[in-house]
């Protein structure tokens, strides 16, 4: 669990610090590309992406010892951490109600502890492989007609798509036992890892440039939690520790409903302003 809230404070953390890249850089005319290049050039978007390379490491180590269900759920509450740190940063006032969401998610990650047993010891079968490659196939194809998709609902369908992305990046991972590079090139879920990724990565972005971020911020942590929780459990023999089970359904309930009460942090926080410690001491 400590890798698994590792990940989530890197990616909470590097959502804030990529905003307040991006919101400098769009000082600056020219399209997206232009944008791209400028942020490129500003050392907190470029920590933000070391943030989520670490992030993703932690991933990969809590997805390795412990059930699905409880890093889904610990990785939707990087919103919180992401509300926490924009409060600090962007001085963004969180509500009375968000606050206690933030509580909501630490509850719920609490319980998930005290329930989660270790990860399932059912190898994947080779027909769950392949599902896995053929459902990111179909993400990567939403991702390339998502921006054509009619303005209601297209926040909310690549959302959830953005998020069966990540999901199965969430299954892959248990579904790879070697890292040789033999069996890794002749296994499907290596490719439903990248294709999952890189198409979740593509929907994920469009979303949030041409629709509700709210709205599609939702649908990325109903998809990446619930999905890939039921395969671990059913598939892969995830289980609680014996007796809990009730609490680990209650605590990954408690923290996705709190997760998605924040959902409005998976955007660049639009308010605020940020004190840049270099220039705050050449002032003084």
């Amino acid at each position: 669990m400590v890798c698994a809230l590792g990940a989530a404070i890197c990616f909470g953390t590097a959502t804030v610090l990529q905003a307040v890249a991006t919101r400098a850089a769009t000082t600056g005319g020219g399209g997206d590309a232009a944008l791209l290049l400028r942020a490129l050039r500003q050392w907190r978007y470029m920590a933000g992406l070391g943030l989520d390379g670490l992030g993703f490491v932690f991933q990969i180590a809590a997805l390795r010892s412990l059930p699905i269900y409880a890093v889904g759920a610990a990785l939707a509450s990087s919103l919180a951490v992401t509300a926490v740190v924009a409060a600090r940063l962007l001085k963004v006032r969180l509500s009375g109600v968000e606050w206690a969401a933030v509580g909501v998610v630490c509850a719920g990650l609490a319980m998930l502890g005290l329930a989660s047993g270790a990860e399932g010891d059912r190898a994947g079968s080779t027909a769950l492989k392949w599902a896995m490659l053929g459902t990111a196939g179909a993400v990567l194809l939403l991702g390339l007609v998502g921006g054509r998709l009619p303005e209601r609902g297209r926040a909310l369908t690549l959302g959830l798509g953005a998020g069966f992305g990540f999901g199965v990046v969430e299954v892959a991972v248990r579904l790879i036992d070697s890292l040789s590079p033999s069996t890794l090139v002749g296994n499907p879920a290596t490719y439903a890892l990248l294709v999952g990724g890189g198409a979740a990565f593509l929907l994920l972005t469009t979303a949030l440039q041409r629709g509700s971020v709210t709205t599609a911020t939702a649908g990325l942590v109903i998809g990446e939690t619930i999905g890939p929780a039921a395969v671990g459990v059913v598939w892969l023999g995830d289980r609680t520790r014996e007796g809990l089970e009730w609490l680990a359904v209650l605590g990954f309930l408690v923290a996705v409903v709190g997760a998605l009460a924040l959902a409005r942090f998976g955007e660049a926080p639009a308010e605020g302003t940020v004190e840049d410690p270099v220039q705050g001491a050449e002032q003084t």
